[in-house]
C-alpha cells in the first residue's frame, strides 16, 4: 500500500468526501484519476474534465506512485 501522506498532489481529511484521498485544494477523488486513466483516458482528459486538478498534481500522485513500486517492503 502507498503511503500516499507524503504526496503533497493528495490529502484526506474525516468528513471530507467520506475521508477519501483527494487532490489537494479540491473535492475529486483520487480513485477519479485511476478510473479515468483505466478507462483510456489521457492526463490531458482528465485535467480538461476535472477542473481544479491540475496537470503537475496527477504527475506528482503518477510519480509518487512509480517510486512506491520501486520500493522493497521490509518484513
Amino acid at each position: 500500500m502507498t503511503n500516499r501522506d507524503t504526496c503533497p498532489a493528495v490529502e484526506h481529511t474525516p468528513g471530507k468526501v467520506s475521508g477519501a484521498w483527494v487532490f489537494t485544494g479540491t473535492r475529486i477523488p483520487l480513485s477519479a484519476l485511476y478510473e479515468n486513466l483505466a478507462s483510456g483516458a489521457t492526463v490531458d482528459e482528465f485535467v480538461e474534465w476535472f477542473p481544479g486538478v491540475d496537470e503537475k498534481q496527477v504527475r506528482a500522485v503518477l510519480n509518487h506512485e512509480a517510486q512506491a513500486l520501486k520500493t522493497v517492503p521490509t518484513r
